[in-house]
């Protein structure tokens, strides 16, 4: 496990929760005893598991629609705008989408 890992687990409280996102090796070395002795819970995620064809076909062909979610289309030019509106909550916003 990286530093960054090893820290996570040793600042974790006692039945903690921590969840692992994204992973840079195949293998690493992993600090099991603390996490045991600690009752700390470990989740890996994965932001895809092959499913990007079959969402995409279903919003091509309409079968489901994310317009509802989607507050603004706005230039990339203005990103930084609509990311501090998003961070100080100034509208109701959900997704903002940037255009290059």
């Amino acid at each position: 496990m990286s530093d960054t890992g090893t820290i996570l687990i040793a600042i974790l409280s006692k039945c903690g929760k921590a969840v692992l996102v994204s992973n840079v090796s195949l293998t690493v070395d992993f600090p099991l005893q603390k996490v045991v002795t600690r009752e700390l819970k470990v989740l890996g995620s994965c932001a895809i598991r092959g499913e990007y064809e079959v969402v995409l076909n279903l919003l091509e062909t309409r079968k489901i629609s994310v317009d509802d979610q989607i507050s603004a289309v706005v230039p990339l030019s203005e990103g930084a705008k609509w990311f501090n509106k998003l961070y100080r909550k100034e509208e109701e916003l959900n997704k903002v989408i940037l255009i290059p």
